[in-house]
């Protein structure tokens, strides 16, 4: 089983025990517990649901496992002959989630 949800503008393939990186959520600590209700399509043995937009009385639980962070950008600006150049990184953070089940 497994279905597209859609989370921060962005969508994800989830499958129950898969372990995912979704955007930093400020109030959300271990062990917490989210549900995505923004279900777009369920697919099972039977076949797949799709929504339109988003499929009724579904949702994906899934567990909060960390905070992480993503890999070093690197931000580099310069002008050519007047002695400007700037070099600044970022490191994005997210949260890890584990999906538990998929309902509907």
């Amino acid at each position: 089983m497994y279905a597209i949800i859609a989370d921060s503008g962005r969508q994800f393939r989830v499958e129950p025990g898969q372990i995912l990186d979704i955007d930093y959520r400020d109030a959300s600590t271990t062990d917490d517990t989210l549900t995505f209700d923004r279900v777009l399509a369920v697919g099972s043995d039977t076949g797949l649901r799709l929504g339109s937009p988003t499929v009724a009385g579904a949702s994906v639980t899934a567990k909060v496992l960390g905070v992480e962070k993503g890999d070093k950008i690197y931000i580099q600006k310069f002008r050519r002959r007047k002695n400007y150049d700037r070099r600044t990184g970022h490191r994005q953070l997210y949260t890890r989630v584990r999906i538990d089940s998929i309902n509907g």
